[in-house]
């Protein structure tokens, strides 16, 4: 067994990945030191620098790979957001570490808590980052934040906010786990890396050594996620073809799943903005075929055009989607081709859950005021649940799959022989009740019904928004998908609504949701 001399900056993050290293490879029975060597990130801290001019620069990596190729070292540990793309010559990374969660966190003081709004942060909220990713697409769902550069390693930026100089902050959710720091002080939001998308890489430890030293090469493999390794490689190759432009604020978030035929299904989300104060363009994609896949990602985000979008809903200058396109150069427009009535609550049945399946559902019952005691709420989509905390309530299952029939099997597992109201429309498509252990504990409360109300939309839109299978059947009634016309469908059953209209091909979002809606349009533009 040979001894391994382990090079590491000396932050308590950046030591605890080295002392975690050192403990793997001593289990593997290899002799290993540690040797602290301050880099120009460090350095860097103590002056004006926003961390968007660091991260995957290497202000935090060069003095280690310099000690590495002069041999004073044998390993670096780096935090593997913080490598540029391509390695100096001589050192390769050798291995990658199994990925703790790669989220942002959103640390709140209690004070600046608002339940009701996005992220549960108040209005003019103020919140430190340096980060311009995270400065890009905060701003993109809540332009009313007022955002202020924060430096210095992870309790520093943890004190300032104990201190009162931010209403919140945003850090990596990796470094507090690592770290085991106690927030108990402060209302911790977790965001969505499928929403909110991280850095490439984040959450993982990169193992770097020499080019020539096959031995470690050898040791280093034993320790080594290939999952891990084939994402995160994913996720980099994007950050490096983009590194054309000028600090550009990028998220790359890989998951690998399976697809009907048992192949490896690789899902990827981003955004990407031009600067930190303009809207990503936020995009899904998948594949189950890795070569030339990022070459395609980068061409269908750097070749998006601006488009007529038409979406069969109301749309309010305040909605997501109406504010994204429109940063983004889109026209967007929108009118339900459907009007909803109030059906008026006789009786209200007793129930240990309550299910909505849409906004609609949710206004239609509260606007009631209906008496409803001790229950557990469960949601279609975030922004159904949304809607339910704008209500005072927050939703205890949320269900984010486009397909409700899976939706319905993950609550039925969830709710077990609990009896379940659902407040719906009249004559409503029932697939999430049909999934119940029990279909007798599923009761049906009708709270409105739908009316269609059709209308000619203009010829000259170029991407159709569909919201639901009614609003399918309105449009079709005075209206003709036309051959430059591109569908997009909210959900499985919307989408089968199109097919019988001899629509055979349309986009999904990947969730119910604005967000999923804006990625849709975008893919298609």
């Amino acid at each position: 067994m040979r001894k391994i001399i382990i090079g590491t900056r000396g932050s308590e993050l950046a030591l605890w990945q080295a002392n975690y290293t050192k403990s793997a490879l001593e289990k593997l029975g290899h002799e290993v030191e540690l040797k602290i060597i301050s880099t120009q990130g460090d350095r860097t801290q103590q002056w004006n620098t926003s961390f968007d001019k660091l991260e995957g620069k290497g202000f935090f990596t060069k003095e280690l790979e310099e000690e590495l190729l002069a041999g004073a070292i044998d390993l670096a540990v780096h935090s593997h957001k913080d490598l540029p793309t391509q390695n100096p010559e001589g050192l390769i990374i050798a291995a990658v570490s199994q990925r703790e969660d790669p989220c942002d966190l959103l640390l709140i003081r209690k004070e600046a808590l608002d339940p009701k709004r996005k992220f549960q942060l108040k209005v003019n909220a103020l919140v430190g980052t340096s980060s311009a990713r995270r400065k890009s697409q905060l701003l993109a769902f809540r332009d009313d934040l007022k955002l202020e550069d924060l430096r210095g390693n992870v309790p520093t930026r943890i004190n300032k906010l104990r201190e009162g100089k931010y209403d919140a902050i945003l850090l990596a959710y990796a470094g507090i786990e690592r770290l085991g720091i106690q927030l108990d002080e402060f209302h911790a939001e977790k965001m969505d890396p499928k929403e909110f998308v991280p850095a490439p890489a984040q959450g993982v430890l990169a193992w770097q050594i020499r080019e020539k030293d096959k031995d470690l090469f050898t040791i280093l493999q034993q320790l080594n996620d290939e999952d891990v390794a084939l994402s995160t490689g994913l996720e980099r190759k994007i950050l490096n073809l983009f590194e054309g432009g000028c600090q550009m604020p990028l998220g790359a978030y890989c998951e690998i799943d399976t697809d009907d035929d048992y192949r490896r299904l690789f899902k990827i989300w981003t955004a990407v903005a031009d600067a930190w104060d303009k809207q990503p363009k936020q995009l899904y994609f998948e594949t189950s075929v890795i070569d030339g896949f990022p070459e395609q990602v980068v061409e269908k985000i750097k070749n998006i055009k601006a488009k007529k979008v038409f979406i069969t809903r109301n749309l309010r200058e305040s909605d997501y989607f109406y504010k994204a396109l429109k940063r983004l150069s889109f026209e967007s427009t929108g009118q339900s081709l459907i009007e909803f009535k109030l059906i008026e609550i006789k009786s209200l049945p007793i129930s240990e859950w309550i299910f909505f399946s849409s906004k609609h559902a949710v206004k239609y019952f509260f606007n009631q005021q209906p008496k409803i005691g001790k229950v557990k709420f469960a949601c279609v989509g975030k922004a159904t649940a949304q809607e339910l905390r704008s209500f005072g309530h927050k939703a205890d299952f949320i269900g984010q799959n486009t397909d409700t029939k899976f939706i319905g099997k993950q609550f039925s597992s969830l709710a077990g022989n609990a009896k379940v109201l659902f407040p719906i429309a009249k004559e409503s498509m029932q697939s999430i009740q049909q999934q119940l252990t029990k279909k007798e504990n599923a009761i049906n409360l009708p709270v409105y019904q739908t009316i269609k109300h059709s209308i000619e939309v203009p010829a000259d839109m170029d991407v159709i928004v569909f919201t639901s299978p009614s609003n399918v059947d309105a449009f079709f009634e005075k209206n003709k998908l036309r051959p430059h016309q591109k569908a997009v469908a909210m959900g499985d059953a919307t989408a089968k609504a199109l097919e019988r209209k001899g629509v055979r091909k349309c986009g999904q979002p990947i969730s119910f949701d604005d967000l999923g809606l804006v990625q849709a349009v975008l893919y298609l533009s």
